[in-house]
């Protein structure tokens, strides 16, 4: 990745590339191609309406829609400002959309036609927003993007933005049924690419950009792994090509039409792509390298993947605290008949440090399990409004990632566990207290403890271990339709076991890996 001084703020993407490369390809989403003289000047136009409105500097500004070069336009827009963007997951319930545009005091929305309904359902709940602006043309009320954003001046705001002042605010599912805004600085986007520069050390093959590579993006950009992924390839000048979503057809379908050469997706998607029929045809030439994350890739996806698309693989462990960075497993190690490296989440890049750490925050030898923690300049600032969370998570420039594991000789991590009871399933992270707590609403469960079981399909399933109350009798169908009222469908349990009671230890804490055993048995690590 090449390294600009120039570019200080996510701001100054916009205005480095529209004065030097003003022509070129910035975005294609569907029928619409934006160049990047067109993309500085459309978020000028933004800033400028944001201050219009009378926004102060570091105001929250939520987005909830599906992935378009708009919501890129906005995060840029906001940066120039000096405002915050926070993504809203817009898989998430009602009352989950509710509590996160609150939490964030988020004083404008803009909003997808399609969540209208959602929008309409919660707004009476809603304490801070002020104004909804819909991302579609249309006769409703309700003002339009593109004719809000036109009719503002395209003159550069000229807003003093410090590198250290807040980006993005993105939204992590919560150890205590909560989700937690996680405060993301403008330098800690471009930090590693400083850092390496200074290093002297050669950039590898993988992560050498240039403006001539085609990117696409088919990640949630609600996720670090969408919003990150697009501005890797924004700050590198290149083209970046958007789905609305992901879809196996549609994956295929551009890098068919675009000669894609990095694309960033998760292993379970990946195996969609593979079954699709369409895949069988076509042209991966292009492809340079797929880079993946949330989980590592099992060895017969990615035996079948290097066959297919005859392209380098990167594994990256990270978390949204430390924007995706942390490790990486090279090309290299990608072996289709697996070695021992494969198992591992790989190894640090100049300017991070991975340490792993007993309960005292002692440094432990290799091979030895304890918390896995990270320093890099790209670690998360805190959490919104949280300190308590902030102190128990970023302790003395180390986010402590609630992962268990031990690194060997040769520096490459290996994850074993997890502290937390966190569930990754499909690349989504969903914590098992927020489950608990929604479906502890439903009036015949007396005790209820949810736990992350295998699954081939999307890595791990979330399962409820359900008590029911005397004389109460609840189908699993009763308390699935249950749950979907109030999480998104991604944290609903997949199945439901009934038990007389949950076993726990003197204090009255459930005994979750005394759950979780049998459903682990016979496997290496309890991750998967």
């Amino acid at each position: 990745m090449p390294y600009y001084p120039q570019i200080q703020t996510l701001g100054d993407i916009a205005r480095y590339h529209g004065s030097h490369r003003p022509d070129a390809t910035a975005f294609v989403f569907q029928d619409r191609v934006t160049d990047y003289a067109t993309y500085n000047r459309y978020t000028n136009q933004i800033a400028n309406g944001l201050i219009a409105e009378g926004l102060k500097p570091q105001a929250r500004i939520a987005v909830m829609g599906k992935n378009s070069d708009w919501y890129y336009e906005l995060l840029v827009g906001c940066a120039k400002a000096d405002m915050v963007t926070v993504g809203i997951n817009w898989r998430l319930a009602p009352p989950e959309v509710s509590y996160i545009l609150n939490d964030a005091e988020a004083s404008v929305l803009f909003l997808a036609r399609e969540f209208l309904p959602l929008y309409e359902q919660i707004k009476g709940d809603l304490t801070c927003v002020k104004k909804v602006i819909l991302l579609e043309d249309s006769d409703d009320a309700l003002p339009c993007f593109a004719q809000w954003r036109d009719a503002q001046p395209d003159t550069d705001p000229d807003v003093e933005v410090k590198p250290e002042d807040v980006a993005v605010q993105m939204y992590t599912s919560g150890t205590t049924g909560h989700p937690k805004g996680v405060m993301v600085s403008h330098r800690a986007f471009y930090a590693a690419n400083e850092v390496l520069d200074r290093s002297g050390e050669p950039e590898e093959e993988w992560s050498t950009w240039t403006d001539q590579d085609v990117s696409l993006n088919i990640m949630p950009n609600f996720h670090i792994g969408g919003t990150g992924w697009a501005l890797i390839g924004l700050y590198a000048g290149a083209k970046n090509v958007v789905l609305g979503e992901f879809t196996p057809a549609g994956c295929l379908q551009a890098i068919r039409d675009y000669g894609i050469s990095k694309l960033f997706i998760v292993p379970a998607a990946m195996q969609f792509v593979l079954a699709d029929p369409s895949c069988a045809t076509t042209d991966f030439s292009a492809l340079k390298y797929i880079v993946y994350g949330a989980s590592p890739i099992p060895l017969p996806l990615l035996k079948q993947a290097m066959e297919v698309f005859q392209c380098g693989f990167i594994q990256l462990y990270g978390m949204t605290e430390t924007i995706g960075y942390g490790t990486y497993l090279p090309a290299e190690d990608h072996d289709p008949n697996g070695n021992p490296r494969m198992r591992s989440a790989g190894k640090t890049r100049p300017g991070i440090e991975v340490a792993i750490k007993d309960a005292e925050g002692r440094t432990v030898p290799n091979g030895t399990i304890g918390e896995i923690c990270i320093s890099s300049p790209s670690n998360m600032l805190g959490y919104w409004k949280r300190p308590q969370a902030t102190q128990a998570t970023l302790i003395d420039g180390w986010v402590h990632t609630g992962d268990a594991g031990y690194k060997d000789a040769d520096g490459y991590v290996f994850v074993q566990d997890r502290i937390k009871d966190m569930i990754v399933s499909g690349g989504e992270n969903v914590y098992p207290a927020e489950v608990e707590s929604a479906l502890f609403g439903l009036p015949g469960i007396a005790d209820v403890a949810v736990i992350g079981v295998p699954d081939d399909k999307w890595g791990e399933a979330v399962k409820a271990c359900v008590v029911l109350k005397p004389q109460v009798q609840l189908s699993p169908e009763e308390i699935i339709a249950f749950a979907k009222e109030q999480i998104a469908s991604y944290k609903v349990p997949k199945s439901i076991d009934f038990l007389e009671m949950l076993p726990r230890n003197p204090s009255g804490k459930i005994l979750k890996r005394e759950l979780r055993a049998p459903y682990w048995a016979g496997r290496e690590r309890q991750v998967n």
